[in-house]
């Protein structure tokens, strides 16, 4: 290549990391790595420029250097389908809340004259709180398991957790 100035697609060409290959007295700055074609040269030139005595001794006299595990793999991250599928069940169980809280209403007038209204009241709130929990509860203990596993836990949720107020007596009541 001639000059850089003569290369039709020349935006961002002043990227430091760019170009290693010809410039390996070059330092680049803080927190950037080189990568691609040469950059091996620069890296092991940048890492010998950047430890000072005081370290170089105290990673002699150890033996080891501050490198991740190599048995540790990082966590991976969730698929399209499964974000897909977690918003999907947490609609559902935010509108299990909504049935939750309708037909507990409903029925309070009816429920009285067997609980008192003392019992009532925290019973609709953890029967309107259920489905949050149980949400919660599944992404908080499957974090770190198959994804077959938590969708297990998510429908058995669903079935267990259906709003039978709401659905036998509705919005508008018998």
């Amino acid at each position: 290549m001639k000059d850089r100035d003569d290369d039709a697609l020349s935006w961002g060409d002043d990227d430091p990391t760019m170009d290693v290959a010809g410039s390996e007295s070059r330092a680049l700055p803080e927190g950037y790595t080189a990568v691609g074609k040469g950059s091996e040269a620069l890296a092991r030139s940048e890492d010998a420029a950047s430890i000072d005595d005081g370290a170089r001794a105290e990673v002699e006299s150890t033996g080891t250097e501050d490198a991740p595990d190599e048995d540790s793999e990082p966590a991976a991250q969730m698929g399209n389908g499964m974000l897909i599928a977690l918003g999907i069940f947490a609609g559902v169980y935010l509108l299990f809340c909504v049935g939750w809280l309708i037909g507990g209403l409903r029925l309070q007038t009816a429920a009285l004259f067997v609980v008192s209204p003392e019992a009532y009241q925290p019973a609709l709130v953890l029967a309107v709180a259920a489905p949050l929990i149980w949400f919660g509860t599944t992404l908080f203990v499957t974090r770190g398991r198959a994804a077959w596993l938590r969708i297990v836990w998510l429908v058995g949720g669903v079935v267990l957790l259906v709003p039978w107020p709401f659905i036998m007596v509705g919005a508008v009541g018998q």
